[in-house]
């Protein structure tokens, strides 16, 4: 599969944004952006006061900025880095640690934030509180283990490891590089909190286009492409930290008669992915509609007409809905409960082959899916993880 990092900026419904895109034969897989007006605070570090405890829901609150108080469930108060502690064997009011935004605010949902500190690289996550060695479900058991191997003969320090998918592609010392790296960075940063003040911000994560490249995969990625000579430079000597990027082609796109982003028609894409609704080849379409407690697809016949065998056709419909739902949920970065309504089929085999189709369709993503079961309704329950805000979020 060819396929090419693009890092550009543009508008989108007026509003400017840079995307970073995964793009595959110039169709989009997958877009985080961010806008000029608005930061993101996910994977940042702060210095946080709490500014409440509700035992009833068995959580606090607490401020990262005045007037900003996130979720924080008490469950995760096993050894949080405290920079003031009010005398109490517990979490109290007024107390100040160190708290990392795990999860974005999301509608009327505030952020959550952990004490489980991460330092992300490309090879391996560094976790200041859980203290085991994890590994990447996409990692082989040989892998793991030879991994494992490794990092016990030569890892000390008093910090948690998870293995990454790529990891198991690098060599020994790209991996024992990075995880020395990342604990001497761990380590300071903690010695050092003390001596900043509340709501002080002490780690800031990458931008969205920098944390893209740092996530992806090796494997079939043909090219990083950019038109911003600021992004390049700052790619550029990130690349040259890892040889296995240095191998991806990185190219500076300075043709000034035709943009980037028409180049690979990208505001047209983004506009078909805020859309109400999804055509496919087929006649059929989708319908995806957001609530407040789930999102809901519908799969309807459209202009499709049954030649011959309305149950083959209807199949044929589903099965093609399936690959483009798990594409759309990528793409959208639509997370929580999914409830589709597929076309009713009357054979048992033909919705154990419309479920087998999408489970094995959702493989892909790079956040973990869930593909539960069929109810009795017919309706197809579906959950993706809570990370980033959906698409339509990250624009407001």
């Amino acid at each position: 599969m060819n396929r090419k990092i693009i890092i550009t900026d543009t508008a989108v419904r007026e509003k400017d944004v840079r995307l970073a895109c995964l793009v595959s034969e110039s169709r989009l897989l997958e877009v985080r952006c961010e806008r000029s007006d608005a930061e993101s605070i996910l994977g940042n570090i702060y210095v946080g006061r709490v500014q409440k405890i509700v035992k009833s829901i068995r959580a606090a609150f607490i401020e990262i900025a005045p007037g900003k108080a996130c979720y924080y469930p008490l469950k995760e108060n096993s050894a949080p880095v405290f920079v003031k502690k009010i005398p109490s064997p517990g979490l109290v009011q007024g107390d100040e640690l160190l708290v990392q935004v795990q999860k974005e605010d999301v509608k009327t949902k505030a952020p959550t934030v952990t004490t489980n500190l991460n330092l992300t690289g490309r090879y391996v996550v560094l976790t200041s509180e859980n203290k085991k060695i994890g590994f990447s479900s996409k990692l082989g058991k040989e892998q793991k283990e030879h991994l494992r191997n490794l990092v016990e003969k030569c890892y000390e320090e008093d910090f948690g490891l998870i293995l990454r998918t790529n990891a198991g592609n690098a060599s020994e010392d790209e991996v024992v590089s990075e995880i020395r790296w990342l604990s001497s960075r761990m380590s300071g940063m903690i010695s050092k909190a003390d001596m900043r003040t509340c709501f002080s911000c002490i780690y800031q994560a990458s931008p969205k286009y920098m944390s893209y490249l740092q996530n992806s995969y090796q494997e079939g990625l043909s090219e990083i492409v950019t038109d911003l000579p600021e992004v390049f430079s700052e790619m550029k000597e990130y690349c040259r930290q890892y040889p296995a990027l240095e191998q991806i082609p990185l190219r500076l796109y300075e043709d000034k008669l035709l943009p980037l982003s028409k180049l690979y028609n990208l505001e047209r894409q983004m506009e078909r992915a805020l859309a109400k609704n999804v055509w496919l080849k087929s006649g059929g379409y989708l319908v995806i509609e957001p609530t407040e407690a789930m999102t809901v697809i519908d799969v309807n016949t459209g202009k499709s007409v049954a030649k011959k065998d309305p149950r083959r056709h209807f199949l044929e419909i589903n099965l093609e809905a399936a690959e483009e739902i798990a594409c759309q949920l990528r793409l959208r970065n639509i997370s929580g409960i999914i409830i589709i309504d597929f076309i009713d089929l009357d054979s048992e085999k033909d919705r154990r082959t419309v479920m087998q189709r999408l489970r094995s369709s959702v493989k892909g993503d790079s956040v973990p899916v869930q593909v539960l079961d069929m109810t009795k309704l017919n309706l197809v329950e579906v959950t993706r993880k809570k990370i980033e805000k959906t698409l339509s979020e990250q624009l407001g």
